[in-house]
């Protein structure tokens, strides 16, 4: 970015900063990428008119991509179409807002800025206005929004890098028909989907061949929130995490089902369900003006190891609305599902005794890290639902729904060439309250993408439930048993 350019931020009182933006409009060259006011006018109509209870019939079939598991990273990646269009591979990132690419190459005719002046720049969410920024290329603009390519592998990064213009442009999935046969991507209009733009920078630490992020979190313009508006899809989404080390998983987005898998299974029915919460408190939350997580949240009020109850601190359990803190969070940045100290320490202690106890009969052995528990291999059976090892119960908002992990969720195997040979209990010790940002607390548990693993999630956006399996191996079925075979022209 010229070192010309500056920053007009947007934090406390956007209204009075457009007044005083605008009382300079006639003494700026508005930049010849500017979407036309008119049509941002119908978009922005047309978007909100989308996003009413009263929703016309849907326009075309549902959206689905591959998730593949990254081995050395343990990130989780889709695929999708942009830069008219172009495969591009983004890190899945299940609580991120939006989208976002690395534009320091970016090919595309047909992409837009949003100008700071308008009603979607409030609508989108803008972070600050980019001034004075005069290269045609789309990280660079004069008065026009800025959003924050987030990146959750990499430090926090100051300057001009952590913010980028948002655009305006094509973006595309693979499409889903009624019989379950994959095709083509789906064609979205020009100028209809917005996302933000990244730098190179914005690129360490994610997985090779990855060039951006795709957020299905709660946001108006995350990809589930958009894909609804544009093609009058149902707000649902769902997730299948492969655990398979060379097949991927599933995402669909605009479907309530079937989604059929391995063996014709249709992993919608049946599923529990249990509401997903809002966290009042998110990373951007400051003293005096608290902004909602985009994270999802459940319910989790109890856990059991081999069908008793951990005594747990229950007020780590709830939410806390002063500072956001405390909560089940649900997470596919982090591999393994996190605890906070106590929940912790209680957990792997129940843990441990009842794998003690017949029928397991196990001996924990040094462990291997990030893990403080493991066992010999040779000393555990398996079964189709994974090592045998006592399950661990997430109860939720009431008794009877339960999100029982197994052993494929719950233990992780680390084999070292010429040493351990080892299964692991694939949960880790988060601290003690750890801060997600200045202001803002972390949730006391994080369940990560290794316990997603061959569970369906489906995400009601419309009833802000969610519905789930827990491990589809015990039907016979998996993930990665999602056909693929995507049909010619």
């Amino acid at each position: 970015m010229p070192s010309t350019a500056c920053f007009l931020p947007l934090l406390y009182n956007p209204s009075h900063f457009l007044i005083t933006l605008s009382s300079h409009s006639n003494q700026m060259a508005m930049p010849k990428l500017q979407v036309p006011l008119l049509f941002l006018f119908f978009f922005f109509f047309f978007f909100f008119l989308a996003l009413t209870p009263s929703r016309a019939q849907t326009f075309g079939p549902p959206l689905v991509s591959p998730v593949q598991k990254d081995a050395s990273t343990l990130q989780y990646i889709i695929t999708a179409y942009l830069q008219s269009p172009q495969e591009t591979k983004l890190l899945l990132d299940l609580g991120a807002s939006y989208i976002w690419i690395n534009c320091d190459g970016y090919n595309s005719s047909s992409y837009r800025h949003i100008p700071c002046t308008t009603l979607l720049d409030e609508f989108v969410g803008c972070f600050a206005c980019l001034m004075n920024c005069r290269d045609s290329n789309p990280n660079c603009g004069d008065s026009v929004c800025v959003l924050k390519p987030e990146n959750p592998f990499q430090p926090s990064i100051s300057g001009n890098e952590q913010y980028a213009p948002a655009l305006v442009d094509y973006f595309s999935m693979l499409t889903l028909d009624n019989t379950g046969s994959i095709g083509g991507p789906s064609s979205s209009s020009p100028f209809t989907f917005i996302f933000s733009c990244g730098y190179k920078e914005n690129l360490e630490g994610l997985a090779r061949g990855v060039t951006g992020s795709a957020g299905l979190g709660r946001s108006s313009i995350s990809i589930p929130v958009q894909a609804s508006a544009i093609f009058h899809y149902p707000r649902y989404f769902a997730l299948c995490l492969s655990g398979s080390k060379t097949r991927p998983g599933a995402a669909f987005v605009g479907t309530k089902g079937p989604y059929k898998f391995g063996r014709g299974i249709d992993l919608s029915k049946p599923l529990a369900y249990t509401p997903l919460l809002l966290n009042p408190v998110g990373k951007y939350s400051y003293p005096d003006l608290k902004k909602p997580s985009s994270e999802y949240f459940i319910g989790v009020s109890s856990i059991k190891v081999n069908g008793k109850a951990v005594a747990l601190n229950q007020s780590l359990l709830a939410i806390d609305s002063g500072n956001g803190s405390g909560g089940t969070k649900l997470s596919t940045v982090v591999p393994y599902t996190q605890l906070e100290t106590s929940i912790y320490k209680a957990v792997t202690e129940a843990f441990v005794k009842a794998a003690a106890s017949s029928p397991f009969n196990l001996t924990a052995t040094k462990p291997v890290q990030p893990f403080s528990v493991c066992y010999p291999a040779r000393n555990v059976r398996s079964t189709r639902a994974g090592p045998t090892v006592p399950a661990i119960d997430l109860v939720m908002h009431r008794n009877d729904v339960v999100w029982k992990i197994l052993g494929s969720n719950s233990m992780v195997r680390v084999a070292e060439k010429g040493g351990a040979d080892v299964w692991c209990l694939g949960f880790v010790d988060a601290g003690v309250r750890p801060k997600t940002s200045i202001f803002a607390g972390d949730p006391s548990i994080v369940i990560g993408g290794y316990q997603m693993e061959d569970n369906f999630l489906q995400f009601d956006l419309e009833s802000m439930r969610l519905g789930f399996s827990s491990s589809v191996l015990s039907r016979g079925t998996s993930c990665a048993s999602f056909r693929f075979a995507a049909k010619k022209g």
